[in-house]
């Protein structure tokens, strides 16, 4: 039962909080911290970049008039006190659970969510394009972008603050101070920002311009909260910091205190006053309010089950994970070979590359929220006699396509890509889902594509790499492999050669990447039933091996092609693309990703609904070989007739 005393409770949309003292809004920024640490001890998700922007959310829904006025998240891993406060309290506890809510801000999901987010640097383009919906309608609502520092590294976020002043519409960007993205922030605008919040000129300007507001009679009210003050009057001044966003056209109001929920109010309220472009600058403490997560961000930013009196963390299973086996790999090669360089897009942690910084910080390089210019980048070392790797989740890596054609592979230079997260990833859902790499890779000319079955088998791919002489990816799943990971030295493959598992005459198993244990472990069954199964790992989805494939069909004549993957270009498609130049005509089944985007669960219960498990494999090869009635090695009871 609720805590009938809690004034969250009794908030069931915006308007609710219209009428609450600023006591009782600092006590509900009290109850929704209490109410997101304990949902995410429970179902996972992004604490720490939640716990900061309570009281910002609160002051922003508490002026502004959601669903009228368009409240933008980006990334939205920052939108569960948004969720509270937006007619989701009562569904909260799903959070990130098959059937509940999502992770992320959603159009489909409330009236309250205007654009859709889950990649960075998306809302300031978004809000620019509602904007000048609203003016071309001949609308009044206001439009409110809420941007992370990180994020506002991006070169999309970029984009759209320079076509700002061109476009001359009335929105409001909120930059969302933190130091953070998930790992500290590395690039000349954060350091530009940092400048802002430490220079004692700028204070002691600001200080200056607050005296001189309070001797005018129009600006006493403003004055009272001189973090509030508009930049252009300490320009004015004499300020020589922050100018950068004027420059762009915007009006600079801070910094601010992000957690002083009457501060930000009167800010925004000034705000809604300024005709063009605004930017708050606003000062949060990623996790506050929880200890542990306070001190240490980048472990409490996306986690799993947590303890919350000690912050314990729970682990996912007792395997090492792909990211721990490439992270040992890479470091052990990298001492061998010092032309070995990492590179990561704000995520040495997601990636697996933090220790890999700390042994040879001179060959790790950080570039910030932007995937784009981390490929080309990776490009030029490449170019220079450097062995670059580009260490990116899937999903992230799609940002960078036009880099990945143009700038690698047109020019065949030997950049590897490691893409973790490909595949199914489970509670984040559709916008992190790595399901299209295969298939966005496979087609671009000179591209090797690799997925491994195993940590084992990552190590051997991960030497491959880099002794190949042209543009080459690894792709693997989240978490850990499905076997123990044994510390072997790794071996060289022979590039675009399959290995036959186990063999069979009845049908052949063609899978590739950890599915390949889910086709054995079919084959097992299969084989009880009486239904003799090959299975080969394909490991490269390109070049494919088409000599073992041709071979396989020839002995069993039936075949079933698993991958984590849209089954729209990638392995089966390759497959049958062989068949077709062959004129081969035999049956086929492909088993994959269907042509929709996939809404979050836990990983197993998704692959369970696509058929994608050991049960699914063994009837599609039922299906495929005639046998579809055999259960148990028995016949399913027909129906009587009616």
């Amino acid at each position: 039962m609720p805590d009938t005393d809690r004034i969250l409770d009794r908030i069931n949309s915006p308007e609710d909080l219209k009428g609450l003292s600023q006591s009782d809004l600092v006590k509900l920024a009290e109850e929704m911290r209490d109410e997101i640490i304990q949902t995410v001890s429970r179902t996972g998700g992004h604490l720490a970049s939640n716990l900061g922007v309570v009281e910002l959310t609160i002051a922003l829904h508490t002026v502004f008039d959601s669903p009228r006025d368009k409240i933008l998240w980006d990334v939205s891993h920052q939108a569960y006190p948004h969720k509270l406060l937006t007619g989701r309290r009562e569904r909260f506890f799903t959070l990130r659970q098959e059937g509940g809510l999502s992770g992320f801000v959603r159009r489909d999901e409330s009236e309250h969510d205007p654009f859709g987010a889950g990649h960075a640097s998306t809302s300031i383009s978004a809000a620019l394009g509602l904007a000048k919906a609203r003016d071309l309608r001949g609308g009044s609502e206001e439009v409110i972008a809420v941007i992370g520092d990180g994020a506002l590294t991006g070169g999309l976020a970029l984009e759209g603050m320079n076509n700002a002043q061109d476009l001359d519409t009335d929105v409001i960007i909120v930059l969302n101070d933190n130091e953070m993205s998930i790992a500290e922030n590395v690039t000349a605008l954060s350091y530009h920002l940092a400048k802002l919040r430490m220079d004692p000129l700028y204070q002691s300007i600001e200080n200056r311009a607050k005296n001189t507001l309070e001797r005018s009679s129009i600006g006493k009210r403003l004055a009272r909260t001189a973090e509030g003050l508009s930049h252009g009057v300490t320009h004015l001044i004499g300020a020589k910091n922050g100018i950068i966003f004027e420059e762009l056209g915007f009006r600079y109001l801070g910094p601010i205190d992000g957690h002083n929920i009457t501060l930000l109010m009167e800010v925004f309220e000034n705000a809604k006053k300024i005709r063009g472009p605004v930017l708050i600058h606003v000062q949060t403490i990623k996790g506050k309010g929880y200890e542990h997560a306070e001190a240490n961000s980048r472990k409490f930013h996306g986690i799993s089950g947590f303890t919350v009196a000690d912050g314990k963390i729970e682990k996912t299973n007792g395997f090492s994970s792909f990211k721990d086996a490439f992270e040992e790999t890479l470091i052990e090669l990298a001492e061998k070979d010092p032309r070995i360089t990492a590179i990561t897009a704000a995520m040495p942690d997601g990636t697996g590359l933090a220790a890999f910084s700390k042994r040879f910080p001179d060959r790790y390089f950080d570039v910030g929220i932007a995937e784009e210019h981390a490929v080309t980048f990776a490009a030029g070392l490449a170019a220079g006699g450097i062995r670059p790797v580009v260490a990116i989740y899937s999903t992230f890596l799609q940002r960078a396509y036009d880099q990945i054609i143009h700038d690698v592979c047109l020019q065949n230079l030997p950049v590897v890509f490691v893409l973790d997260r490909a595949g199914i990833v489970g509670e984040d859902g559709p916008t992190h889902h790595g399901a299209f790499d295969l298939s966005y890779l496979r087609h671009i000319p000179g591209m090797t594509l690799m997925a491994p079955r195993d940590t084992n088998q990552l190590r051997d791919m991960l030497l491959t790499a880099l002794t190949h002489d042209g543009p080459i990816a690894i792709r693997y799943p989240r978490g850990g492999g499905p076997t123990a990971y044994e510390h072997k030295s790794p071996s060289l493959l022979t590039i675009g050669q399959s290995e036959q598992l186990r063999s069979g005459n009845d049908a052949c198993i063609l899978a590739v990447g950890p599915v390949v244990y889910s086709a054995l472990k079919a084959a097992d069954i299969l084989a009880e039933e009486g239904i003799s199964v090959q299975v080969i790992d394909a490991r490269f989805v390109k070049p494919l091996d088409e000599k073992a494939i041709l071979k396989a069909v020839k002995q069993c004549g039936h075949l079933v092609v698993v991958e984590e993957n849209t089954k729209l270009g990638g392995l089966g498609s390759a497959v049958l693309e062989l068949f077709a130049s062959e004129c081969i005509n035999v049956p086929v089944k492909l088993m994959g990703l269907p042509d929709r985007f996939i809404e979050h669960a836990t990983p197993e219960s998704i692959l369970q609904s696509l058929g994608l498990s050991a049960e699914g494999i063994v009837q599609s090869v039922r299906e495929i070989c005639g046998k579809a009635g055999l259960v148990d090695n028995q016949p399913k009871t027909q129906p009587a007739e009616a």
